[in-house]
């Protein structure tokens, strides 16, 4: 595919435990900006979230944020993006972020990034899309859930094929190259289809 016009990224509303967290989402922020990409986050202003949207704003980047009403509400929207959508539900959010989007990457997070993340995993087994995910593995960060990935392939719950279109790596370059050379494609969801009794 050519290279994304838009990429979602999902990331901690936290800065996380070590500095490095939030120097590499600056510096990927600023690489999406100079790339011309541009970006489609949650919305915050803070943790790595804010992080990322300040740098590609910096760059002079394109940064859509797409927020609940009940988080407006506690002010923790970001006041200075380029367009700040709000919606009502975090369904809704979700939805509108992959609506407005044509990759994703999952940046260091808890339980919200993760969420997100594999919907968007899920919705490609599925065959809902074929844009390319790819998690950034600042500080290995990531290396036990890509440990995981190949557990479930190996235990027969994920297709070999399935797994290897999900990219792991600390390389923000090396990521972004991949992002343009993606080619998409849909394998069934189904493993030993036949051995399953209705």
């Amino acid at each position: 595919m050519p290279q994304p016009t838009a990429l979602c990224v999902y990331c901690g509303s936290s800065p996380g435990r070590h500095p490095e967290y939030a120097d590499q989402a600056r510096a990927f922020g600023a690489g999406m900006a100079k790339r011309g990409i541009a970006l489609v986050y949650g919305g915050g202003n803070v943790g790595l979230m804010g992080i990322v949207a300040d740098a590609v704003l910096a760059g002079g980047g394109r940064v859509v944020g797409v927020i609940p009403r009940q988080l407006v509400e506690r002010e923790v929207a970001h006041a200075g993006l380029t367009e700040l959508v709000v919606v009502d539900t975090m369904h809704q959010r979700k939805t509108r972020m992959f609506e407005l989007s044509d990759a994703f990457v999952a940046l260091p997070g808890g339980f919200g990034t993760m969420d997100e993340m594999f919907e968007m995993l899920t919705w490609a087994q599925l065959g809902l899309h074929r844009y390319p995910c790819a998690f950034l593995d600042v500080r290995g960060y990531y290396r036990n859930l890509r440990a995981m990935m190949d557990h479930m392939v190996a235990e027969r719950f994920v297709r070999p094929e399935q797994r290897e279109s999900v990219w792991f790596g600390e390389d923000a370059g090396a990521l972004f190259d991949w992002m343009q050379a993606y080619e998409g494609s849909y394998q069934p969801k189904w493993i030993d289809r036949d051995s399953v009794h209705a």
